[in-house]
């Protein structure tokens, strides 16, 4: 169970109270994260468990009038900081804390190892998005799944046939061209991904290799780091 927050977390909420497992998979769009969460999820509900779902831009607050503001490019760096900020407050009060105290397994695709790499990519001061995320319960585990930018580049391509704006840092003026801007903004990204690692101690997994192996790797690292909380049903 996640034993603290990084900070003061939420009032009147105590961490140890809270029986079920936190574990956050990150990566860019293309890495494959949303299928792990997938498989991971299948998994473990083979196992016995309850398990739900978060991510960014799903809280019933403000998920609409984010990508709405996303859409409009109009919006400040620190604005959109805060925008982020609050959707991940108001899952964190009213999604993943009920749900670890009923003893659920929450699987977050994407945590606030993106958000905080985002916001420093674009100039944000680390002690003041740190503090932000204060609020923040320390996972159970947490994996990055790691992939080249010319890899991310042709899965998109492979998805959707375009390269994400954002995804692309192109609000940032990178580059004009937005396959150059792609490259530069993962690599900006990739590189402050290791900073958070070496201070959060979260797990790099190479996710340049094919989902079932990247699978197989993600559940022996759960069974090593989690051990006996993950004892249920068939496997």
């Amino acid at each position: 169970m996640p034993s603290r927050f990084y900070g003061a977390g939420l009032p009147g909420v105590s961490a140890e109270s809270l029986s079920g497992v936190l574990i956050a998979i990150e990566g860019a769009d293309g890495s494959g994260r949303s299928t792990q969460i997938r498989l991971l999820r299948d998994w473990l509900e083979r196992r016995g468990h309850a398990v739900t779902e978060v991510g960014l831009r799903r809280s019933t607050l403000v998920s609409k009038e984010l990508s709405a503001a996303k859409e409009g490019h109009t919006l400040g760096h620190t604005t959109m900081c805060l925008f982020y900020a609050t959707d991940f407050a108001d899952q964190l009060e009213h999604t993943i804390i009920p749900a670890l105290r009923a003893g659920y397994i929450v699987l977050a695709d994407r945590y606030i190892y993106t958000l905080m790499a985002r916001d420093i990519v674009r100039g944000a001061d680390s002690g003041f998005v740190e503090r932000i995320y204060g609020m923040a319960l320390v996972p159970d585990a947490v994996y990055h799944l790691k992939v080249s930018p010319r890899i991310l580049i042709e899965r998109n391509l492979e998805k959707s046939g375009a390269l994400d704006y954002w995804e692309s840092g192109m609000d940032i003026g990178l580059a004009r061209d937005m396959f150059d801007s792609f490259i530069k903004y993962q690599s900006l990204m990739q590189a402050q991904f290791k900073k958070l690692q070496d201070r959060y101690g979260f797990e790099v997994v190479n996710g340049n290799r094919t989902v079932r192996s990247v699978a197989a790797d993600l559940r022996a690292r759960l069974e090593a780091r989690l051990g006996g909380r993950l004892d249920g049903g068939d496997t």
